[in-house]
């Protein structure tokens, strides 16, 4: 697979796949919110009338699950991703880092 479009099919997937973890982390945590404290989750916690707290609480908790879903879902995708191709996704592979910590050359 040529490397431009090894790049884009990258893209496409780990966009999906960190969309769909979004998704299913949202749903999961609207029900446990409502479970925990009996009410539903702030729809704006920039809203003055959400008690501060309650805001700080939600986009905390909401924040770190989401985050997590999209890790753990970018990690499956890279490896399916190299299952199927036989490689890393692109800046994933170990050349492509080292690359990204490489001093910059002066000139």
């Amino acid at each position: 697979m040529a490397s431009g479009s090894s790049s884009k099919v990258w893209t496409a997937f780990s966009l999906a796949s960190a969309l769909g973890a979004a998704a299913v982390a949202r749903k999961g945590l609207n029900t446990t919110w409502r479970a925990a404290t009996g009410k539903n989750p702030p729809a704006n916690p920039a809203d003055p009338d959400v008690d501060v707290w309650e805001a700080v609480a939600w986009a905390a908790f909401s924040g770190t699950v989401i985050q997590v879903a999209r890790m753990l879902a970018g990690r499956k995708a890279a490896h399916y991703y190299a299952r199927s191709t036989g490689h890393l996704p692109p800046g994933l592979r170990p050349q492509d880092r080292d690359a990204d910590d490489a001093p910059a050359q002066v000139t």
